[in-house]
């Protein structure tokens, strides 16, 4: 790491009640030395101060401002941390800044880089650095929830606890390498393979959590689809209250996939208009059905709307069976149907609603957060959230599936040593130096 002090603003710029500048490195202090009257030889660790704030000449008073030491090791990074509050006006900060850089040893902070050398200095692992990052982004309650969950050290304890067990596995097997001579007692072989068969279980077992992590990072993937003018669009405008789509009585309007972000019970959801599905021979309309079938592909869970005055649910045979297991049928236009029509759609299992007139759109959208929070209730607490942690424990799984006695012992410890090191790459152990400024990169100035 780096010996330059850093520096950064903390909070956002612009207008505010308090802002937050924040200085870690080995010369925090000097920064109280020079723009305080604060006496650093006295001054205490996680204690506030209320000083002056002058230029580093002193020759002009910047702000009035609360300063607080927080002592290296036990700070955020690791390191010393000094932090300016100040008013938040844009003239304040801008004069803090620019006498912090002309502090010899100062510079300003890349972005993530308080959270970098957190990482370098053990205050972290890699899972809980891309925790708080999901904390600083989260838009929803749940989201805010798994993030915290994540950042407090739940996949680490996770992972970390599979790694040293295949450690104790290995370091058996490396003694037994060491001296070849000597053959493996059975019970310990048993317990290399009971441990080794549960650590399988238990990692295919994370695996199958069908992406539902990555999901809650990214959005919930709702497709709406059926035949022209079914009122795919005039859904999705009830569901969001406003104008989203254009909605036409003329057949084939929706050309493309229109996408609308919806907050819905504290879970993040992707609705997705489609272009209506039938045969045409109109270029332009034959593109936006096919982009209509590649989200139903991509979908987590298909909206199959039909307008229940001219169809009935049977238009949906030919993709029924792509969609089993991911598909909602509702039945539209309710305001063009007698009660018996009524009672004999619903009969059949289909939801019925009049998104012209707004009805049943509420029940709707219960159903599809009930669908959603049975999905996170079917799997485990701690979710895969990164596609790059998918990836690596299906190498851990691979691995973990090659073990055996039936082939030379040096072989059977390499799978096992490949399985650890596959979950150091996850937490940082091992081997992560090509992907560190990609994580902390994605971090804002200051954190």
């Amino acid at each position: 790491m780096s010996e330059n002090t850093i520096y950064a603003l903390s909070t956002v710029f612009g207008k505010s009640g308090v802002a937050v500048i924040r200085i870690s490195g080995p010369q925090a202090l000097d920064a109280v030395k020079l723009m305080t009257n604060i006496n650093i030889d006295k001054i205490q660790p996680r204690y506030a101060y209320f000083s002056a704030l002058h230029d580093i000449n002193n020759t002009q008073n910047l702000d009035n401002s609360l300063v607080l030491y927080f002592k290296a090791p036990f700070s955020f990074t690791g390191e010393d941390i000094v932090e300016f509050q100040t008013h938040g006006s844009k003239a304040v900060i801008a004069s803090v800044m620019d006498n912090l850089g002309k502090i010899e040893g100062f510079r300003l902070a890349e972005p993530g880089e308080y959270s970098k050398r957190a990482f370098y200095n053990g205050k972290m692992d890699l899972t809980e650095a891309e925790g708080l990052a999901d904390l600083i982004d989260s838009e929803t309650s749940e989201q805010q929830k798994y993030a915290m969950r994540q950042m407090e050290g739940g996949l680490k304890n996770l992972y970390e606890g599979w790694r040293q067990d295949l450690i104790k596995v290995l370091a058996h097997l490396e003694a037994f390498i060491d001296f070849p001579d000597e053959d493996i007692p059975s019970s310990v072989m048993s317990d290399m393979k009971n441990t080794v068969f549960k650590l399988e279980n238990e990692v295919e077992s994370h695996l199958n959590g069908d992406s539902i992590g990555e999901r809650l990072r990214e959005g919930f993937r709702v497709v709406i689809v059926g035949a022209p003018n079914a009122g795919k669009s005039s859904l999705l405008n009830a569901i969001v209250n406003r104008n989203a789509a254009i909605v036409s009585d003329i057949a084939g309007t929706t050309r493309d996939a229109v996408d609308v972000h919806l907050d819905l019970n504290g879970y993040p959801v992707m609705f997705t208009d489609t272009a209506g599905l039938r045969e045409t021979e109109e270029e332009i309309e034959k593109l936006g059905i096919d982009i209509a079938y590649s989200k139903i592909d991509d979908a987590d869970l298909v909206i199959c709307l039909f307008d229940a005055s001219v169809d009935s649910v049977q238009i949906f045979d030919k993709i029924r069976k792509s969609i089993k297991n991911k598909s909602l049928f509702v039945a539209n236009k309710k305001d063009k149907l007698t009660k018996e029509q009524c009672s004999n759609i619903e009969k059949s299992g289909c939801l019925i609603i009049s998104a012209k007139e707004k009805e049943g759109v509420d029940k709707l959208l219960n159903e599809i957060g009930k669908q959603i929070k049975e999905r996170f209730t079917s799997n485990s607490n701690l979710l895969i959230t990164r596609r790059r942690y998918r990836e690596a424990l299906k190498d851990v799984s691979d691995n973990l599936q090659a073990f055996g006695f039936n082939k030379e012992i040096e072989l059977t410890a390499e799978d096992v040593r490949l399985a650890a090191r596959a979950l150091g790459k996850i937490t940082g152990r091992i081997e992560v130096d090509d992907i560190l400024d990609k994580i902390f990169g994605d971090f804002c100035i200051g954190k």
